[in-house]
């Protein structure tokens, strides 16, 4: 992407901020931001923790609302069960999420990063919270870091580091729920610790893993390993929605002056901006990876104009062609042709969803079996049928037959108990007279009942003699 005109020093792009010359990590001491977006992240952050805590526990018709049991291939959305058979409509999901998410990122940059990824989330409202208040203001904690470290300093980051695993073991807990359901975490959790060895070990290497994060390696997560900052180069353009610093009205910077005709511009270079910043940047240097697009750099800017008697808005949510032409954001034609096409994906997703079968169900003729004379004047085949029933009900299955006048025969009842959530199978005759086969295969179309209820049909051979033969 263009850079600012004003700014021909362009070297900062060859590094990472939170790196030195030598290759060593600068810790970042994030100063805490206040004004009303960072109130309004605050808000939606309590919706999100209040839906990630809740969400395992809620229960439809005695199955969880949502459950990703990757082990187990076995996805609950909604309510809904889908197996195996149904990883097509996953496929064509994530297809539409990767298409949302270039419209998106093309429409509103990484509004998703600093808004809602939970990432960001836990890390700026919860944890970096924390930190503040057991260890301090960053201001404090800058000076305990590079000063003498006291007994009490001590202590406080001892607990620190202890109350980071207590958060990063909850929320391990409750991951894991989302992926074997909050019943068998409950087990894990109440019954002896030799039974779930394996449920114990996937619960400390989570917490692990959280407590890694989010007490050591922190916004290196967004600048080192997610992808998604790197892929902003292809996926901005200059009409694209970022947090950016208006160069044109706060270039030259300057120390604050109360004279009107200094020539300089409304950056005052206090560096609030650079010292509330989650990841260490600074925003005046133009659209850089590392932005999370968090606003905090806008609250602290909007605090400082406010001060200095300025019009608010030096930084702000714009385009680069907002700032450069005093244009609007605009809804391009490159976004269009993205809505479009995410139109179509989510319509044809819709009906995949509508259509799904319940209950898909497979019938075979019995491999290296002939037909079956019944007596003289019918004729008989063997199927064996695989059910997989995708409800959360025992479905007591029984099959007719369509277009032919002829019976069906299962061998053991007269329907086949097929289990919740299990796959069921059984053999089953299909019987013809002789008068009603004219040719060596006879299509036939085999419905599958539940009660009164038709559930779906299926369609298969059935062989009998040549006609002539007879």
């Amino acid at each position: 992407m263009d850079t600012s005109p004003n700014l021909p020093d362009q070297s900062f792009r060859d590094h990472l901020a939170t790196v030195d010359a030598r290759g060593r990590r600068k810790w970042v001491f994030a100063q805490k931001p206040s004004g009303k977006w960072y109130s309004l992240r605050t808000y939606i952050s309590l919706g999100f923790f209040i839906l990630f805590f809740a969400l395992p526990f809620v229960y439809v018709d005695g199955q969880p609302l949502f459950l990703f049991n990757i082990p187990g291939a076995r996805f609950i959305i909604f309510g809904k069960v889908f197996w195996p058979q149904d990883f097509f409509i996953f496929g064509l999901t994530m297809v539409t999420f990767i298409v949302f998410v270039i419209l998106f990122t093309a429409a509103f940059g990484r509004l998703f990063c600093g808004w809602v990824c939970p990432q960001t989330i836990f890390m700026e409202m919860l944890f970096r919270k924390v930190e503040y208040v057991i260890l301090g203001d960053a201001a404090k904690q800058r000076l305990a870091r590079n000063g003498t470290r006291t007994a009490g300093w001590r202590f406080r980051v001892a607990l620190k580091h202890v109350v980071f695993f207590l958060l990063s073991f909850i929320i391990a807990n409750n991951f894991l729920a989302y992926i074997i359901g909050v019943r068998e975490l409950g087990r894990i959790i109440t019954e002896p610790l030799s039974q779930h060895l394996g449920g114990l070990s996937a619960i400390l290497i989570f917490s692990g893993v959280f407590y890694g994060v989010y007490a050591f390696f922190r916004e290196q997560a967004c600048t080192v390993v997610c992808p998604y900052g790197r892929l902003q180069s292809v996926l901005l353009d200059r009409n694209s929605m970022i947090v950016a610093y208006d160069h044109k009205r706060g270039e030259p910077r300057g120390r604050f002056t109360k004279q009107k005709d200094s020539g300089l511009g409304d950056c005052i270079d206090c560096f609030q901006c650079v010292k509330v910043c989650p990841t260490g940047i600074d925003i005046r240097n133009g659209t850089q990876m590392e932005c999370v697009g968090c606003t905090a750099c806008i609250d602290a800017c909007d605090h400082m104009m406010e001060k200095t008697g300025r019009l608010k808005g030096l930084i702000r949510y714009a385009s680069e062609n907002g700032i450069a032409n005093h244009e609007p954001l605009q809804y391009t034609m490159r976004m269009k042709l993205y809505s479009g096409l995410l139109g179509v994906l989510v319509v044809i997703l819709a009906a995949l969803l509508v259509s799904r079968k319940e209950v898909d169900a497979t019938i075979m003729r019995t491999p290296g079996m002939l037909y079956q004379e019944r007596g003289t004047d019918s004729i008989s085949n063997l199927y064996t049928i695989k059910i997989a029933n995708k409800t959360i009900r025992q479905v007591p299955l029984q099959l007719r037959l369509e277009d032919a006048a002829g019976s069906i025969q299962i061998i053991g009842g007269n329907v086949i108990p097929v289990r919740k959530e299990e796959e069921g199978s059984g053999n089953f005759f299909v019987i013809l007279p002789k008068q009603a086969i004219r040719s060596r295969k006879t299509v036939l179309h085999i419905a599958l009942y539940e009660g009164n209820n038709k559930l779906d049909v299926i369609r298969t051979n059935f062989l009998g003699p040549q006609p002539d033969s007879e």
